[in-house]
């Protein structure tokens, strides 16, 4: 791997990490163009990091507000005064931070239902990285086509549901957080992204909205519960560090910084459509992607 593939393929997976078009399934696609077979899957796992640090800067005040939920519940302490009150607002009124850790009640739900999401996603991910070794190149495709028929699915359900409500209906949902049944479709669908070609992130918003849960906050707890599941893969992945040496410490240098800005550029761009419902229109590009694909590789 040279400097070029090393910068192409962090940027790339910096955009697609966030964007609901599969960051793994474009960096099999390029590494096939590039013809870096001998790229060990470690290498994919650890362009996560930067990604991973991406989201945490981004959603630093919702993270931290979490942990101290979680602390105060571990030991009993009581709710700041902020938190009390912060019941009487409506959605309206609250800002983005307060869709999943707005009060002590809803950061409780929040936190049970990471923990739910985490687990399915991991007992699938296990299955499916037996995969990821042999995982042909046209499949990848299929996974594209398959994630933009979700999007587009997923988009016309939101709309017809948006439609039919209220907007105090829709408060009322966000308000009642992520349940445990929500959390287990949606860690079933983000365990199904872990495949390259379907999106982690567009199967895991897609899972959300089918749910019921409203765009903004499925997309923030999307990206809350890839923390967990990025990191456990990176994990998971360490014992094959020895085969990175067919990476070099210069082009991975490379490719995570480049990863990191991206990832932090596409997270902030991507916050925007979904707060206008256009998740579908990456459909546009998944759906010729996929179908060049299966002609030409």
């Amino acid at each position: 791997m040279n400097i070029f593939h090393a910068l192409v393929l962090g940027v790339v997976q910096g955009i697609a990490e966030f964007l609901p078009i599969s960051s793994s399934g474009h960096l099999a696609v390029l590494q096939h163009i590039f013809g870096l077979q001998e790229v060990p899957p470690l290498f994919d796992v650890i362009l996560h990091i930067p990604s991973l640090l991406a989201v945490i800067i981004f959603f630093r005040k919702k993270i931290a507000a979490l942990f101290a939920i979680l602390f105060r519940w571990i030991f009993r302490k009581p709710a700041p005064e902020r938190y009390e009150n912060s019941s009487s607002k409506t959605l309206t009124e609250a800002s983005a931070f307060d869709l999943l850790a707005g009060s002590e009640k809803l950061g409780r739900r929040t936190i049970l239902a990471v923990i739910a999401t985490t687990a399915v996603t991991g007992a699938i991910g296990i299955f499916t990285s037996k995969l990821l070794p042999e995982f042909p190149i046209k499949a990848v495709c299929v996974g594209f086509l398959f994630t933009a028929a979700l999007l587009i699915a997923s988009g016309i359900f939101s709309k017809r549901k948006i439609s039919a409500e209220k907007n105090s209906e829709i408060e009322k949902r966000s308000a009642q957080g992520i349940s445990i049944f929500q959390a287990l479709v949606i860690g079933a669908s983000q365990g199904i992204g872990t495949l390259p070609g379907i999106s982690r992130s567009g199967s895991t918003i897609s899972g959300a909205l089918f749910c019921g849960v409203p765009g903004a906050q499925a997309a923030e707890y999307s990206f809350i519960v890839s923390i967990p599941a990025i990191f456990a893969a990176f994990v998971l992945e360490l014992r094959d560090v020895s085969k990175m040496s067919a990476v070099g410490v210069l082009p991975l240098v490379i490719s995570c910084v480049a990863c990191f800005v991206a990832a932090y550029a596409s997270l902030s761009w991507l916050m925007k459509i979904i707060k206008k419902g256009r998740l579908e229109w990456f459909a546009c590009y998944l759906i010729p992607l996929g179908i060049l694909g299966l002609i030409f590789f």
